[in-house]
């Protein structure tokens, strides 16, 4: 009879733990069925930002190249006075669909922003070749563009030597050290740059599929100075100034303001007219961001998509700033 309490007490308690057990247990399994249910629910908004995200920024794409093909349409030089040069500063996305009345409010909420670029106010690191040798002519105009940067001549010895193996990478020729061919210029560390050097470099080349001359109502002084053997980096700004006012309609106009005898602009280096183009697209949603960037070929009316990616791209001076 003593020990009765003793047993009651003790039953009492183990019932208490089970009890608590049994809760912890229930507990623990609806937080574990809440938390996948909210990892459900966040993945589907996410794969659905994406997918809104890639039309937005596919229909981004498409509206660059109206532009582009109506801008051939009206014929005449490319310069920096076209609506095609003009940035589109972050705009809200409502602001385009105004008319849209059956616009959702994640699209009326996003906002877009972008910028067309002409690839040809840059040296075209593809000028290096000449067939199956190197150009001796691009390679005295980059070592004016690098002397210009104060970049070492070994780097553009590099980049050359590189750059020829890796184009001929075909058949019993390639081996497990030729550098693979880069498809666009952030990419040229693969032949050798070194990082701190294609940052300088940046702003001034590009890498397009074919060979291409400069777009002197485009470029910069800097790179009109390098182009053109024999020309001050004087008269390359001011030509920067002069074109300000009025374009170039032809190379006699240039060479005409230009003023020199020694020195001429050539079919061959120099033009005033353009064929490929960078585009540069932003969406931001809510606190995500996608950025696309895409090369586009002009050919007459005909504008096609060379290649487009989607990440973080450093920016480039014209280029409207990214935000954190």
């Amino acid at each position: 009879m003593t020990d009765w309490p003793h047993r009651s007490s003790a039953q009492s308690g183990a019932a208490l733990l089970a009890a608590m057990l049994t809760v912890t247990l229930v507990a623990t399994f609806a937080a574990a069925a809440l938390w996948q249910q909210w990892r459900s629910v966040e993945v589907e908004t996410a794969e659905r930002a994406r997918v809104q995200s890639g039309w937005i920024l596919t229909g981004a794409l498409d509206w660059a190249r109206l532009i582009l093909r109506e801008d051939a349409r009206s014929g005449g030089a490319d310069h920096l006075a076209e609506p095609w040069a003009v940035p589109l500063n972050e705009a809200r996305l409502s602001s385009f669909l105004a008319v849209d009345k059956t616009a959702t409010e994640t699209e009326r909420e996003a906002f877009l922003s972008g910028q067309i670029s002409d690839l040809q106010a840059r040296l075209n690191v593809t000028n290096l070749i000449d067939g199956s040798a190197l150009s001796e002519p691009a390679l005295l105009i980059f070592g004016r563009l690098f002397d210009l940067l104060g970049l070492p001549a070994d780097q553009l010895q590099t980049l050359a030597s590189n750059l020829l193996a890796a184009t001929q990478r075909t058949g019993q020729a390639a081996t497990p050290l030729t550098p693979l061919m880069p498809q666009h210029a952030d990419q040229l560390i693969w032949l050798g740059l070194r990082p701190e050097v294609l940052a300088e470099l940046n702003a001034h080349i590009t890498l397009l599929p074919a060979r291409t001359p400069v777009n002197l109502n485009t470029a910069s002084a800097e790179v009109i100075y390098a182009s053109t053997p024999g020309l001050d980096l004087a008269d390359a700004q001011k030509l920067v100034t002069a074109r300000a006012s009025s374009h170039f309609r032809t190379l006699a106009e240039a060479n005409l303001k230009l003023g020199s005898q020694k020195v001429q602009f050539n079919e061959g280096q120099h033009s005033v007219s353009t064929r490929f183009f960078e585009v540069r697209s932003r969406l931001r949603l809510d606190q995500s961001v996608v950025q696309e960037r895409a090369v586009l070929q002009r050919d007459g009316l005909t504008v096609r998509t060379l290649w487009r990616d989607r990440g973080v791209f450093a920016d480039r001076p014209g280029t409207p700033p990214t935000r954190p």
